[in-house]
């Protein structure tokens, strides 16, 4: 059997530590494949190998962490990481598929539930390819290997004889060749050699990474089926839709809940206490029906009065007043270089102005949304999570679960751009599900619930900016009085709310201010995608071009010289921890002018 290239979303419950001589026992047992990965596991992994035996239409033995082999030649590599539209489903298989020379059109790709012996898993900082790519390699290339000492045994010949090539060990000089599944049971009696013996390819050789690959789930996703957190269904499923606070921080005091039971549909509507933590499970009104319509219509009749008081002062136009108020009254001194009042005394023209922008929601094309099911063994989720991890430890806590009983399965979600990284969705499935009787339930939010009630990305800001030119045109100084945002608080900045002192143009210039100042908010807060920069280069890119018409020069002109000669720029607070390379930052600079020229000239608008 040689399947076509594909996806599996298989689940496997956590796995204790298995020791060598376990795995090589239990391997010849189960005579049927091939698995190596890392930390192997214990007690459900003989269970599963004694079933594999026991039940004759389950003849392949699958305990690996990142690759499994059969007999029939299909090759299967594990997606460790959430897949939230990132790619990381394909990307991160394609590493383990390289080394171990298969022609990844034939691999089956299974996506990773959350388990204990992969490593970290999330999505996050675009972490997943840097963290992972040589430990997947080393998988990938332990593997192969494995395969060629197997087949050196098989044929009695020298390991160094032989090459591979698209699943396949080739002994080229008597034309011989073995497919890696007629390899997989020897090569699973085989020691694991030590990673230092383990040959990686040179780049040079890659014929899976650089490649043109598609999505592993493109075909599935075009044809409609069931992928993303929204589209879960269980035997016996019920569905569930959450009312909360439109005040974060807000308090249930009544609703109308016996006219809501009675709606067409309704199973359940019931008072969800929650608790303080407003990344975790919120106080609302939970309504458990028969389908999501019918728990979305009955939501729309719910007339519920809150505890609204936290709320009081907190509105865009008080934050707005009280920033104009703050930056009068001057802030904390962040950075100080060189003197930036005598340079304003000297320049030849001086530019102020102030930039703000908003609260900005992720809105993620799906909304937020997760399925539970609630059994005597524990409680079983299926999240678009983009730290899993942390959705188990918050629901294990929140709802007094040992953290063992939380089990977590991955589905795709229709976006993250950093809103799922929080995981309030998930403990709110959770607790509704404690009270289905045993029926798995699916929460879905409202497009509403989704836009009032994010961890807001990115937060608001304003920054009172004073800059000036010399009488060439080029800069010569920049005050910046940032007014951010700290949660309940004016001593410290809320997540992805702060504002780093090596920020562009920090170091940059030999006269260069900022202060800050920091305003209470009830507003949660967290990262999205270019977490900071999508909001500051707007501020300081524009601000740049400010400056550049009162000098007189060039806007890209005036960013070259800016950054001045070629250099590597250390970074000098250990704020950023990433050097800056002005020569590669001036080519995209040019690059960028070079193809708005192009464009221009071309006639597009």
């Amino acid at each position: 059997m040689k399947p076509s290239h594909k996806a599996s979303d298989g689940h496997r419950p956590p796995l204790q530590d298995l020791s060598r001589r376990e795995f090589l026992r239990v391997t010849s047992l189960a005579g049927g494949g091939f698995a190596i990965g890392f930390a192997f596991s214990g007690p459900e992994l003989l269970a599963q190998a004694g079933s594999a035996i026991l039940d004759d239409t389950a003849k392949q033995f699958t305990p690996n962490p990142f690759i499994r082999i059969t007999p029939e030649n299909i090759i299967t590599i594990l997606a460790k990481n959430p897949e939230t539209g990132q790619g990381v489903k394909t990307s991160l298989p394609m590493i383990v598929a390289e080394e171990l020379d298969v022609d990844f059109s034939t691999v089956v790709v299974e996506q990773a539930a959350l388990r204990p012996d992969v490593g970290a898993q999330f999505a996050g900082g675009s972490r997943s390819t840097p963290d992972n790519y040589m430990r997947l390699r080393q998988a990938g290339a332990t593997a192969r290997t494995m395969l060629v000492e197997a087949a050196a045994q098989t044929w009695g010949v020298p390991a160094a004889e032989l090459t591979t090539q698209n699943g396949k060990v080739i002994h080229a000089p008597s034309g011989r060749s073995l497919t890696y599944g007629q390899l997989a049971t020897k090569a699973a009696t085989l020691p694991i050699p030590d990673e230092k013996t383990v040959r990686l390819k040179k780049e040079g050789e890659f014929r899976v990474l650089g490649s043109r690959i598609g999505g592993v789930d493109n075909p599935a996703i075009v044809t409609g089926q069931r992928l993303f957190g929204i589209d879960q269904k269980l035997p016996g499923m019920v569905y569930a839709a959450l009312e909360k606070c439109p005040v974060y921080g807000g308090k249930f005091i009544s609703a109308n809940l016996d006219r809501v039971k009675k709606q067409p549909g309704v199973l359940d509507v019931f008072v969800i206490e929650g608790t303080d933590n407003i990344n975790g499970l919120r106080p609302g009104v939970a309504i458990i029906a028969t389908s999501t319509w019918a728990a979305f219509s009955a939501k729309k009749q719910l007339q519920v009065e809150w505890d609204e008081t936290i709320g009081a002062g907190h509105s865009s136009e008080a934050y707005a007043t009280k920033a104009v108020e703050l930056a009068k009254a001057g802030g904390a001194n962040v950075r100080s270089d060189g003197d930036v009042n005598a340079a304003f005394g000297s320049a030849a023209k001086v530019v102020e102005a102030a930039y703000s922008y908003p609260f900005l929601n992720h809105a993620t094309l799906e909304p937020q949304g997760c399925t539970a099911w609630v059994r005597d063994d524990g409680i079983e989720l299926w999240t678009t999570s983009q730290t899993p991890g942390s959705g188990q430890d918050l629901v294990a806590k929140t709802l007094n679960i040992p953290k063992e009983k939380v089990r977590i399965n991955f589905v795709r979600g229709g976006g993250g751009f950093g809103r799922r990284l929080a995981n309030d969705y998930m403990v709110e499935a959770a607790a509704i599900a404690q009270r289905t009787n045993g029926a798995p339930v699916k929460l879905t939010w409202t497009r509403e619930d989704d836009m009032r009630q994010d961890c807001y990305a990115r937060p608001g800001g304003f920054h009172f900016l004073k800059g000036a030119v010399d009488a060439s045109g080029k800069i010569s100084a920049w005050h910046d009085h940032f007014v951010t945002f700290g949660y309940l608080s004016t001593e410290k900045v809320a997540s992805s709310a702060d504002l780093s002192p090596d920020e562009l143009p920090a170091r940059f210039l030999a006269n260069f201010r900022l202060d800050q100042s920091i305003m209470a908010t009830n507003v949660p807060t967290g990262p999205m995608r270019a977490p900071r920069s999508n909001a500051l280069a707007f501020v300081f890119q524009s601000f740049i071009d400010e400056l550049a018409h009162a000098g007189g020069v060039d806007p890209v002109q005036a960013r070259l010289d800016l950054l001045g000669d070629d250099r590597v720029v250390q970074p000098s607070q250990g704020q950023r921890g990433v050097p800056y390379d002005t020569g590669r930052m001036k080519g995209v600079v040019k690059m960028a002018a070079e193809k708005k020229t192009a464009t221009t000239a071309g006639g597009a608008d």
